[in-house]
């Protein structure tokens, strides 16, 4: 309040000093950060029902010799394939750096509950506003309710490692589906296909994710029995792996959840559903945000890696590749299974895809995971 009386007063005055004026502003530059930071703690709170814990020490993006860990990237315009250059092979596993992102990201979120919202949480009918459109709401329907796991999917599960399998045309001819299938646990993203791509993507699946679209990019919106047969079959190859769904995330992708679910109830498909809590992406986005690594809305790479610390030891990425050349200058197809293009480095674009990649690719440095992008022979 006196804040604003003093900013009041200002304004009214005829001539402001220029001791004054400087004053106003270094104020209102303070209010700034106040608001920023704020931001930040609410994100908190959130995520730790209403307990605010100390910011965790940033990652070092790039390694120090000696130092703790800590970290500060810089977005960089324009990014292209250079700035993405393939990891050293020559890669040690940073059991301490891993274990502290592991305790720094359970200040914002405990990744085994915020998998998935849990039958005992909700009610049908239960209205649930939109993680990303809040004037928006939809409400929990039957089907959706039957279908929630009554415990944590992942509770006591703890894996020596983990492979998270990104879409990138990069996995092409990178013969690394033996490798990806060795890891106990695989996580694979929005339902992408395997069946005859086996060699390069492996063929093990214990958690998939799938945004709402899917259904209409990649099933035809199930208007004909055709693609409704391709769809159960491919619900069905999952053979009881979780399938990931963020049917909260936005309005416009509801009815395709119900279509998901229904066929699963309807015709007894061996699949677990999990359904991610609302407030995971903002505690997500909150962890990052104080590793200084500013990303609005986290991909679904960078969410399943945040999560999987929880629960694997050492998490080796494949597929990860943001840039439509590879090192050698030669085209990257977007995902390894269509002809989807896309602005990597578009500022309208939903994620901060070579930011995000530049992260994982200094995180790698230093030993807290492995990132493979080259071949695997």
């Amino acid at each position: 309040m006196q804040l604003e009386r003093d900013m009041s007063r200002s304004r009214s005055a005829p001539l402001v000093p220029l001791g004054t004026r400087a004053l106003l502003f270094a104020l209102l530059t303070l209010l700034a950060v106040l608001l920023i930071v704020d931001d930040v703690a609410q994100v908190e709170r959130e995520s730790q029902g209403g307990r605010v814990h100390k910011s965790p020490r940033p990652i070092r993006l790039e390694p120090t010799p000696g130092a703790s860990t800590a970290v500060r990237v810089e977005p960089t315009p324009g990014a292209t394939a250079a700035d993405g250059a393939r990891p050293s092979g020559n890669w040690t596993f940073n059991h301490t750096l891993a274990n502290t992102i592991r305790k720094d990201i359970l200040r914002f979120l405990d990744p085994v509950r915020d998998m998935s919202i849990l039958r005992g949480a909700v009610r049908p009918g239960d209205t649930v506003h939109y993680v990303l459109d809040r004037h928006a709401s939809t409400h929990i329907s039957h089907t959706l309710y039957r279908l929630l796991p009554s415990a944590p999917p992942l509770r006591r599960q703890h894996h020596r490692s983990c492979a998270i399998v990104g879409n990138s045309g990069i996995l092409l001819n990178s013969h690394c589906g033996p490798r990806i299938d060795q890891h106990p646990f695989v996580i694979r993203c929005n339902l992408a296909p395997v069946e005859d791509f086996v060699e390069d993507v492996g063929s093990r699946t214990d958690l998939v994710t799938m945004n709402p679209s899917v259904v209409q990019r990649a099933f035809g919106d199930l208007l004909t029995e055709e693609w409704r047969q391709r769809f159960a079959r491919r619900l069905q190859a999952l053979g009881g792996s979780v399938l990931w769904v963020p049917a909260f995330m936005a309005k416009g992708g509801e009815e395709r959840v119900e279509w998901t679910l229904n066929m699963i109830h309807e015709q007894g498909l061996d699949v677990r559903t999990a359904v991610p809590s609302l407030r995971l992406l903002h505690a997500v986005r909150g962890y990052w945000l104080t590793q200084h690594v500013p990303i609005k809305r986290p991909s679904t790479g960078l969410l399943m890696y945040t999560l999987a610390t929880r629960f694997c030891s050492q998490l080796h990425l494949y597929g990860f590749w943001p840039f439509p050349l590879d090192p050698a200058g030669q085209p990257v197809k977007y995902h390894y299974y269509d002809q989807l293009t896309y602005q990597y480095s578009s500022s309208t674009g939903p994620h901060a895809m070579p930011l995000e990649y530049r992260t994982l690719r200094a995180l790698h440095r230093q030993g807290a995971l492995q990132l493979h992008t080259g071949p695997c022979m």
